[in-house]
Parts: C-alpha cells; sequence; structure tokens
C-alpha cells in the first residue's frame, strides 16, 4: 500500500517592501547625490564622481520632468532612484526596447536591460553533417 502524498499548502509570497542597504527607494530619492556616494557599489560611483556627460544630464532631466516617452541610446547610464517606476526606451544597436524599472535595478546600467544579441537555438542537424545522417531515407 503506498504511503498518502502529503499535500504542501503554499503560502502567496508576500512581498515586502524593497531597500537598497537599509534604505527604502523613497528614501533614496530624497537623497542628494553626494549622500547617495557611500551607498553605491565601486564602479557607479566612480562614474558619478567623474560626473555625467551632457546627454546624461539631458536624460536625468528629461525623466525629472515625467516626459512619458523617454528613448535614450546611453547604454552606459546608471539607474538612479529617480528613474524606479519610470519606462525608459533603450537602444540596442537594431531597435528600441522598453523597459519598466524595478526598485531591484537601482545602481545598474541602463545596457543591461536591453541586450544586444539574441538567444541562439539551434536547429537539428542537416542531411550530410553528421555520419548518423547517411542512413536518413531521402523523399
Amino acid at each position: 500500500m503506498a504511503a498518502p502524498k502529503k499535500t504542501q499548502k503554499r503560502m502567496p509570497r508576500r512581498r515586502e517592501e524593497f531597500t537598497y542597504r537599509g534604505f527604502t527607494i523613497d528614501e533614496l530619492k530624497a537623497k542628494g547625490i553626494n549622500e547617495l556616494l557611500p551607498l553605491m557599489p565601486s564602479r557607479p560611483r566612480r562614474k558619478v564622481v567623474r560626473g555625467f556627460s551632457r546627454g546624461e544630464e539631458t536624460l536625468l532631466a528629461k525623466v525629472r520632468s515625467g516626459d512619458d516617452k523617454v528613448r535614450t541610446h546611453l547604454r552606459e547610464m546608471l539607474v538612479m532612484p529617480e528613474m524606479i517606476g519610470k519606462t525608459i526606451e533603450i537602444y540596442n544597436g537594431k531597435e528600441f526596447i522598453k523597459v519598466e524599472f524595478q526598485p531591484e535595478s537601482v545602481f545598474h546600467y541602463l545596457g543591461e536591460f536591453a541586450l544586444t544579441r539574441k538567444r541562439i537555438s539551434h536547429g537539428s542537424a542537416g542531411i550530410g553533417a553528421t555520419r548518423g545522417s547517411k542512413y536518413v531515407p531521402l523523399k
């Protein structure tokens, strides 16, 4: 006789409020750039210390103004806290990819969210490609 199966009830995942190094997104948005520097990882911190380019400043100004349609080629721009919740179209070399930024994406680069290469899925080998295909009957 088989043992009865255990039915395990799954509890719905409770999503807690996202915090980045102990700060909520609203607290991060309220901080200035100089107050954010100690919280950033080293590579983004170096980029901010060296200064944003003119194009990156323009992109930040567009995001802060509340533009509905923001398109950019600046894949090296950082996701700043004020971009969270906004939708930005990022160029991947061929087309613009719409990306809505989640709190987990703070201080990542825009290029990480618009991949430049497609995933490859190989088909089956053609006739004559392998030794085994020698015995496949041709129609």
